[in-house]
């Protein structure tokens, strides 16, 4: 039987990065999230919130940039598979919860990163990233407006605009 198992989530962090150096040499970072969603109930008119908390073990490399760059309140995009831990307590009472696992975490910017003030000591590698996604989004824009200019210039306007095909989006699945 074929199964899927992806998750991604926006959330703020709940707490610092708690880092562990293992035996192994392996890094793990577990991170708190909190994804909050709001919605007008339809009964009785009021806005309800409703807050996920759930934990994400990062593994390797990214853990580590997990534990030098993030904080308490920062917001970030996980992407990762979800997987059940169960455990018996003490007092021979059966738990279980949620986690992810992170495939991938995305330091999402906060309102003082957009402002130019950076929370993190890696300014130096902010301010290109910023640079970086301002060109991106001013690029198809101007891609546009040049590709309509080139049509009136050879008096081929119809009106439409002209994209030019980009690679297909690639996944890293293993299917």
């Amino acid at each position: 039987m074929a199964s899927f198992n992806r998750v991604i989530m926006i959330g703020n962090l709940t707490r610092d990065p708690e880092h562990k150096q293992l035996a192994s040499g392996q890094a793990v970072c577990r991170l708190g999230l909190a994804s909050n969603r709001q919605f007008k109930n339809k009964q009785t008119g009021t806005m309800v919130q409703e807050v996920c908390f759930v934990d994400v073990d990062v593994w390797g490399p990214q853990a580590e940039s997990c534990r030098q760059f993030l904080a308490k309140g920062r917001p970030v995009l996980v992407e990762g598979r979800l997987k059940l831990d169960s455990w018996q307590e003490a007092d021979g009472s059966k738990r279980s919860k949620h986690s992810i696992v992170a495939d991938r975490v995305t330091f999402l910017s906060s309102n003082q990163q957009e402002d130019g003030l950076d929370d993190y000591d890696a300014a130096s590698s902010a301010a290109p990233m910023a640079s970086m996604q301002s060109q991106e989004a001013v690029a198809p824009k101007t891609r546009i407006k040049k590709a309509a200019q080139k049509d009136e210039e050879m008096g081929t306007s119809t009106g439409e605009i002209a994209f030019k095909d980009q690679k297909p989006f690639e996944d890293d699945l293993p299917f």
